[in-house]
């Protein structure tokens, strides 16, 4: 017994010093890749970068506020006038250096924001798994932390973030979508800590930039509300009245207090705290205020916040650049008529509205998990998708490793079947995405069939076709999304039978 004791108890100490070095190589091999930029070249590939997160556009944009133009001027740069006042000084070229940009500072910056993501990550992780221990002492499954070795969810979603290959793809091609990503997390962070300033900075900055995670105001609210993930409230009610019968069935006066402790502890997450909430609408409105007089200041002169609005969110809205992308909306909106275009626009849009509701009822009791779902969603119904996207929610996947795998010592059964079919997949997409886009494009041996197909699959990929054994669609079951909330879910209803055969 002592001899696991000790071994165990080095093993704690270890695995610190593992994680640290892990994510130390990761920015080392994110530096060792940013001396090669033009080898790689991975800024020009439609996947990575975006008319709203390319750093060409970006760069381009600030040529143009410096020559006294506008920065939206023509139809380039279509981002935050406040991001082109931060990143647009390191798009200046060098003298005497072949007129390139100076790559390394602003590979370095994007280095440093992809560190940062990590390290929010890790956090929320550690708040995340504080809370299921607690959630798990207040329904009487003290055995099950006792006799189960639960995975750090925080390292493993820090490391799979760093080590994703779409991450490292994205950073060091020069993509803006590292910024976005640290400022999701910012707002998610801070919400889960119930850091209401932070939360709602992080929030306007994040909405601001592209738009689409305004939607995450849902589970921001959900987490300031309730606190983090825990069982849901039904759970912790039917808690409740078996520890009341307890008491009315109990003759020891000891017995009943310490029930009736038990019961409080277990009412205690199922009440709704609004005064985070109306502080975080508060820091919300003035947050955004700040950002609209700094947005109003950069463009004064070129139209004020009218045209910003016009070229930034109307430009997402509208879907004007039909660029291929890793998306699926550009080349619908490549064949469709355009007596129609208005009418699927609005559809497209109005389809992530339309699975808010309805998920923030089945999951309003984890709050993280709801926001790692919207993510998902957004990064395939957005107009201008990429692989930045995907990496975030990806990493956030992990937070969630003990309760879709089922590290639990009493047999809870991997959920996730079907993640070697999807591990092949993203690398199926991966490889085959450039080889279309190349025989479309460059070879002229293809066409625009080839290069859509690859993003059907990796829009099947996240999306999800449930069960079905209609005609051709017959091999196709749950995917990412749906899959993982069913894991989540029957993760649920296992430790309520859990729970009944504890009572």
């Amino acid at each position: 017994m002592e001899e696991r004791e000790s071994e165990t108890s080095n093993k704690k100490k270890n695995k610190p010093w593992a994680f640290w070095s892990w994510a130390f190589a990761s920015v080392i091999f994110r530096l060792i890749l940013a001396y090669f930029p033009r080898n790689l070249n991975f800024s020009a590939r439609p996947e990575v970068s975006t008319p709203l997160t390319s750093f060409r556009r970006l760069a381009e944009g600030y040529w143009l506020k410096q020559s006294s133009m506008s920065p939206y001027a023509g139809s380039m740069y279509h981002g935050s006038p406040l991001l082109l006042s931060i990143l647009g000084p390191l798009t200046v070229r060098r003298d005497g250096n072949e007129g390139l940009p100076n790559q390394l500072i602003c590979s370095l910056v994007f280095v440093i924001a992809d560190f940062v993501t990590a390290m929010l990550i890790r956090s929320t992780g550690l708040n995340l798994q504080m809370a299921y221990n607690q959630s798990l002492k207040s329904l009487g499954l003290v055995r099950l932390l006792e006799n189960s070795e639960l995975i750090l969810s925080g390292d493993i979603a820090a490391l799979v973030y760093l080590w994703n290959p779409f991450t490292i793809i994205s950073c060091v091609g020069l993509s803006t979508s590292p910024i976005e990503n640290l400022v999701i997390m910012l707002s998610l962070y801070g919400a889960c800590t119930r850091r209401v300033p932070l939360a709602a900075f992080g929030w306007v900055l994040a909405t601001h930039l592209s738009l689409y995670p305004a939607i995450l105001i849902v589970p921001v609210i959900l987490l300031l509300g309730y606190g983090p993930d825990a069982p849901p409230r039904k759970l912790l009610l039917q808690k409740f009245r078996e520890s009341c019968s307890c008491d009315c069935s109990s003759q020891d006066k000891e017995q009943t207090s310490l029930h009736k402790e038990l019961a409080n502890q277990s009412v205690q997450p199922m009440l709704f705290s609004w005064k985070p909430v109306v502080f975080f609408t508060l820091w919300a409105c003035m947050w955004a205020f700040y950002v609209l007089v700094l947005c109003a200041i950069s463009v004064k002169q070129y139209g004020g916040l009218r045209e910003m609005f016009k070229r930034t969110y109307g430009f997402i809205l509208t879907v004007e650049d039909l660029a291929p992308n890793i998306g699926v909306l550009w080349y619908f909106f490549a064949e469709v008529f355009d007596f129609f275009r208005n009418f699927f626009l609005i559809v497209f849009h109005v389809n992530i509205l339309f699975m808010l509701l309805p998920l923030a009822i089945r999951l309003n009791h984890r709050p993280c998990f709801l926001a790692f779902v919207y993510i998902a969603i957004a990064s395939m119904l957005k107009s201008y998708p990429s692989v930045g996207d995907l990496a975030l929610y990806m990493g956030l996947l992990g937070l969630f490793i003990n309760e879709l795998a089922g590290k639990i010592s009493i047999q809870l059964y991997a959920d996730m079947q079907l993640s070697f079919f999807l591990f092949c997949g993203y690398v199926g997409v991966s490889l085959l995405s450039p080889v279309m886009h190349n025989l479309w494009i460059w070879r002229g041996t293809g066409n625009a069939n080839f290069y859509f197909a690859t993003a059907m699959a990796y829009a099947c990929l996240q999306v999800c076709i449930i069960f079905s054994f209609i005609s051709f669609m017959k091999t196709l079951t749950i995917i990412l999304v749906v899959e993982s909330v069913g894991a989540m879910l029957n993760h649920d209803r296992k430790l309520r039978k859990l729970s009944a055969t504890a009572a």
